[in-house]
């Protein structure tokens, strides 16, 4: 009888145990079938890159650079075509994709730095999307912006620019280069003035070289390394703050601008700005896009942030990469637009027109 039981009692356990074993055979199955459907569906596929800004510039150059790997990581093998939608300063293309581009994952697009931010204070009525609600696949380069002053000016750092006026050249009333500087003002207590006029900042540098102004208040650290090293190397400028949530790596020395922070009121204007720069060059699809092809391009661009080629390409473009996978990306923008509104009335405060 004891034996019996045994028996009946083994063969319940192995009755029990045997879906069991044959449910965890099948687990691996379920991700390979979810793989295989995103490759049946974009095998074939021509996807579309939108670039928002005309060719030739640095948006284009870095939508092109981004479209060209990205592909290649993105299964079922789709081929992609840069497609560029310049207007109403990078506001049409984002438009176009959030409302009449199609949401299956097919269309995608590299956002300016400063447009989260800028929705978040309300600078941008024409701006149709909620960004919170854009499918956000990865940030490429957080690069710092820097400010910084010529070589034969007495401003040295920002200590000297509370006790004496320096002239900085600007790009025009919405630029970075002409509103950061008078929030450092209102904030910090410097003492800079604007010069504006200047078409880009390779013309403000040729005014530094003349004497006309003595610095330039934003220049994102990958570009001016990029594109002027020798500047760096040979000691021309003196870079005085940086702004970003955390160092360059190069730049150990170089105050962050959340160091200027004189009270808790300051702290905020300032934290909320360098969270704003710190967007970098975000990538995303449209809203809604379906949530297994929103992962697998997100996988995509992960898998391009460390391809050789992909770094090497972008090493030759003078691209300074900094990645950030799009789930950080979204919850940095999630913190900008939904910061409470009393912070944004103080950054908007400190704010000079910007029209």
């Amino acid at each position: 009888m004891i034996a019996q039981a045994l028996v009946i009692r083994t063969a319940a356990r192995c009755l029990i145990a045997m879906p069991l074993a044959l449910a965890a055979l099948a687990l691996p199955a379920k991700p390979a079938a979810a793989q295989q459907a995103i490759a049946d569906f974009y095998k074939g596929k021509q996807l579309r890159f939108i670039i928002r800004s005309e060719a030739g510039g640095g948006y284009d150059l870095a939508s092109r650079l981004i479209a060209s790997h990205i592909v290649r990581h993105i299964p079922g093998n789709p081929t992609i075509i840069p497609q560029n939608m310049p207007g109403a300063g990078g506001i049409t293309s984002v438009n176009y994709v959030a409302e009449i581009a199609p949401r299956d994952g097919t269309v995608l697009t590299l956002l300016g730095q400063a447009l989260p931010m800028d929705q978040s204070l309300g600078y941008t009525p024409s701006l149709k999307a909620d960004l919170r609600s854009f499918s956000w696949i990865g940030n490429m380069g957080a690069s710092n912006l820097l400010s910084y002053i010529w070589h034969t000016s007495p401003t040295k750092t920002m200590e000297d620019a509370k006790k004496r006026e320096t002239l900085m050249g600007g790009t025009g009333a919405g630029s970075s280069t002409t509103w950061v500087p008078q929030v450092f003002n209102k904030v910090i207590g410097t003492q800079f003035k604007v010069i504006n006029g200047y078409k880009s900042g390779n013309d403000v540098r040729l005014a530094m070289e003349r004497g006309e102004v003595e610095g330039y208040g934003t220049s994102a650290w990958s570009s001016l390394i990029g594109a002027s090293p020798e500047l760096v190397h040979k000691n021309l400028i003196n870079i005085i703050v940086q702004i970003g949530l955390e160092k360059e790596k190069d730049l150990p020395q170089i105050p962050l601008l959340t160091d200027f922070a004189r009270d808790a009121e300051s702290a905020a204007i300032l934290g909320f700005i360098s969270k704003g720069f710190a967007v970098g060059q975000p990538i995303g699809a449209g809203p809604g896009i379906p949530a297994d092809r929103l992962a697998a391009l997100r996988k995509a661009f992960d898998e391009t942030m460390v391809d050789p080629a992909f770094i090497a390409a972008a090493q030759k473009n003078g691209t300074d990469l900094k990645p950030m996978t799009g789930d950080q990306l979204a919850h940095l923008i999630d913190d900008l637009l939904g910061a409470p509104q009393a912070i944004k009335d103080k950054v908007r405060s400190v704010m000079p027109d910007r029209t």
